[in-house]
């Protein structure tokens, strides 16, 4: 309504700076009364001044309460020619409100005058009016509470006279204290005070409605004085004092100087550092004597103290709490039953190791503080000697005893003193346990149940460690259950889901202990650790097989029942199936050509799933397949005709001339199988077949005689001639080949000149034979084929037109041609069976 109002005041004064000058003034609001109570009527006119005469006798004035117009006005002219419209408001239901005035201009409503409207209430009667005296800074301040809001405008005065007895009469008048803004308190300096003497004190409200004041109080200063609070302190000690009992605690306090010579009491208060626990109120304690000792508490704990003070037997007030106080109570002797539990394994045939464990128990609800343990044991024939065997503040301890001790002792100790000693026997004597069974309650519980022995125990003791067997004493956790009544216990401490316990049940006897039973169970089983990898088997346009290995079962993790295969395309379209857990392989259908997928397979189980790592495939482009199949069906087509015409020409025996000589093996013959044994004395002589002297023969032929030879390897005399063998048909080129293979071509356009030499003579003849160069143009061979290519070794061949003609050994031709050091496919080999060649 506030902002409301604003805004049509500046409207108001707008538009009024808008009308024309002769409009000015022209019309005022009278009020009835400018502030009522809030619900009741009000009534209001507006009159429109004689400078505004000359306008038409029937203007009309309108009424808007707030922004909203109000019918009911009643408009009028008076006597000496002013217009006046009046209008009552029967409830005025907002604190605050603009009423306007506005004569109506044509189409527009012009504005004349405008007027606030305020509704409240009359103030509450203040109460709760009371007064502290405060010694410190020697001030009187009341408080009190102002009641409802009013909406309007309220003063409030603290008003106070000095007097005697009740305060029936007046006697001094003191200045009025008036509080700031918002404020429902007031000091009173000490100036305008007097202790030991009554007060009239009363609070005044005042707003236009109305006034009231509060109830009058009448009272002495010092009556309400509050005094501060005390500063707590621990007791130092000292000689003379007593050191606290086990429970207890010590503490002193000093009062504020300003009330050192008054009397007061006291309270205390404690509260225990324990979650939960409450304030205890110890009262009241006399401040004549600043030290007090409190008893009942709980040994070896923190407590947190608070104390506050009033005046006392007179009235007054009570202090603030003092700042708080940390002590621990005295310590008392640890009273704690300490449940053990141990191993034995013998190093030696006199010394046993032992690994003792324990928990202390409290007797007692209290805070236990055990400053460490003790263990030791009694020599026997050593009367009162006690000797330890280890002190520390663990709960477990490991040490060497001679064989036959059989027994311990174990306290608990502190600066107050030992707890009762708790014997450890080493004995396992008594009956076993009937059967042991588990079950999991919960993934972090664990129930074990046993049937009881023959002989019902005095209790059992418990323990568990995660499996498969861990190394003795190693995370394992142990309680005792001293009703030997039960048949199971529920395990919750360490228990973690989906792990495997190795739990411990052993039966505790009077003086001895049964063997102990083992078993194992999992608080609850978990999800497969990993699925099974995916692999490509086979793979088309719109089709891909993919396969996997099952994985064997782990211990501890829950059974598969169902694969789910899950692809997606390059669309990030997902697609999936499910398998039943006998599924191997799967494959995916309708997929797109040269497309890109990502596949990966899930494995479920009842207690949760796992997924395989992703695996990428691209299909086939169209016409790929196809392209491959037709390509693989020529390329075995043509393997086929290549195989077929090798067969055909390796196996026809009509052939002349085959590819390949029939020569025997040279790494399993030697030539001697095939060319005639040449004696010892025979040695080849063979004249340099580069000489350049020489002319270039291209063939030579040797001419036999018609009269017998001697025999084929008969030498004629010792003068160092040899013989070739008759079989041999050679041809040898005398001369350079690389010179040859650059001499010019014949011009004659036929055929290249070939040059042939005949060799005259007899080989038994005696001297040098003769040869003759012949310049023929024949080929070398004898038969009609060209001649033969680079690769065909054909000039060793016979002729097929005609029989070879026997060659008579003659030592001449011998020790031309000398040994076959050109014969085609046998340079290089070792031949054996003709000792004059050696090997070439």
């Amino acid at each position: 309504m506030v902002g409301l109002g604003t805004w049509s005041l500046t409207t108001a004064a707008l538009t009024l700076l808008l009308l024309p000058r002769s409009l000015e003034e022209c019309g005022h609001i009278s009020l009835s009364t400018p502030i009522v109570h809030l619900g009741d009527a009000i009534t209001a006119s507006c009159t429109i001044s004689q400078n505004c005469s000359r306008l038409s006798p029937g203007s009309q004035i309108v009424w808007k309460l707030g922004t909203e117009l109000q019918p009911g006005g009643r408009q009028q002219s008076l006597p000496d020619g002013t217009q006046e419209s009046t209008i009552t408001l029967p409830h005025l239901n907002d604190p605050w409100v603009l009423l306007s005035c506005y004569l109506r201009w044509g189409n527009s409503l012009q504005i004349l005058d405008q007027a606030k409207l305020q509704a409240g209430y009359p103030p509450a009667t203040p109460h709760n009016l009371s007064c502290i005296m405060n010694l410190t800074t020697d001030t009187l301040t009341c408080q009190w509470e102002p009641g409802p809001d009013t909406h309007l405008s309220t003063n409030f005065t603290l008003k106070s006279f000095k007097s005697r007895g009740n305060c029936q009469v007046q006697e001094e008048a003191i200045p009025d204290c008036v509080p700031k803004d918002g404020q429902s308190y007031c000091t009173i300096p000490r100036k305008h005070l007097q202790l030991y003497q009554s007060m009239g004190i009363w609070v005044q409200a005042k707003n236009a409605l109305g006034t009231s004041v509060s109830p009058r109080l009448c009272l002495d200063p010092m009556d309400v004085v509050k005094l501060e609070p005390p500063t707590l302190w621990a007791l130092d000690p000292s000689p003379e004092v007593i050191p606290p009992q086990p429970g207890c605690l010590q503490l002193r306090w000093e009062s504020w100087k300003s009330s050192l010579y008054i009397d007061q009491k006291c309270e205390l208060r404690h509260q225990p550092q324990l979650g939960g626990a409450g304030w205890t109120l110890v009262g009241p304690l006399p401040s004549k004597t600043p030290r007090h000792e409190l008893c009942g508490l709980l040994p070896s704990t923190v407590y947190t103290l608070q104390m506050r003070c009033i005046r006392w037997p007179l009235p007054g007030h009570w202090s603030d709490w003092s700042p708080s106080l940390q002590l621990t109570s005295a310590q008392r002797a640890p009273n704690v039953r300490l449940d053990t539990w141990w191993w034995q394994k013998k190093l030696d045939p006199r010394t046993v190791d032992v690994q003792l464990f324990w928990k202390p128990m409290p007797l007692e609800e209290d805070n236990m503080h055990i400053q460490g343990y003790l263990v030791s044991w009694r020599p026997s024939g050593q009367a009162g000697a006690v000797l330890p065997l280890c002190n520390t503040t663990e709960l477990n301890c490991t040490f060497h005893l001679p064989s036959e001790v059989q027994e311990v002792a174990l306290v608990a100790y502190n600066a107050a003193g030992t707890s009762q000693p708790a014997p450890v026997v080493f004995s396992r004597s008594g009956p076993p346990l009937g059967g042991l069974h588990t079950m999991a309650q919960d993934p972090h519980n664990l129930w074990v149940g046993w049937d009881p022995p023959s002989l019902q125990p005095q209790g059992y003791l418990i323990e568990w460690s995660p499996g498969p067997p861990s190394p003795r004493g190693s995370h394992k956790t142990w309680k005792t259950e001293h009703n030997g009544s039960i048949a199971g216990t529920l395990l919750h401490e360490n228990i973690r889901p989906f792990q495997l316990y190795e739990i411990t049940v052993t039966p505790m006897y009077q003086d001895t202990m049964g063997p102990p039973q083992h078993i194992y169970a999992y608080s609850q089983e978990t999800a497969p650790s990993h699925a099974p990898e995916l692999h490509l088997k086979h793979i088309d346009r719109t089709w891909a097989q993919l396969e996997w290995v099952p994985q064997a079962p782990e211990l501890g993790k829950s059974p598969l029942t169902h694969y789910t295969i899950f692809w997606t395309n390059a669309q990030h379209q997902s697609f999936s199936a499910i398998l039943n857990t006998s599924s191997h392989d799967f494959v995916l259908p309708d997929l797109e050509p040269a497309s890109l997928y990502h596949v990966h397979l899930m494995a479920s189980s009842q207690a949760g799933a796992t997924n395989s790592t992703s695996l990428t495939l691209m299909t086939l482009a169209p016409g790929e397949s196809k392209l491959h199949i037709i390509l693989s069906m020529f390329g075995l087509l043509l393997l086929l005709i290549c195989l077929c015409g090798a067969a055909r020409l390796c196996c026809r025996p009509s052939r002349k001339n085959p590819l390949w000589p029939s020569v025997p093996d040279p790494a399993h013959s030697s030539l001697g199988s095939w060319v005639p044994t040449i004696t010892a004395e025979e040695v080849f002589q063979l004249p340099s077949l580069w000489d350049p002297s020489m002319p270039p023969i291209t063939k030579i032929t040797v001419l036999e005689e018609e009269e017998k030879k001697p025999g084929p390897w008969e030498s004629n005399d010792s003068s160092g001639t040899c013989g070739l063998p008759t079989l041999v048909q050679a041809y040898v080129l005398q001369g350079d080949p690389r010179v040859s293979s650059i001499q010019p071509q014949s011009q004659s356009g036929i055929s290249d000149q070939v040059l042939y030499g005949q060799v005259l003579g007899s080989p038994t003849s005696p001297g040098q034979g003769h040869y003759i160069r012949c310049d023929s143009t024949q080929p070398l061979l004898g038969d009609l084929t060209p001649s033969p290519k680079s690769y065909e070794n054909l000039w060793f061949q016979t002729s097929p037109l005609k029989a070879a003609e026997p060659l008579v050994p003659n030592q001449e031709d011998d020790c031309v041609f000398g040994p076959l050091l050109d014969f085609p496919l046998l340079q290089g080999l070792q031949v054996h069976g003709v000792e004059g060649l050696g090997g070439f």
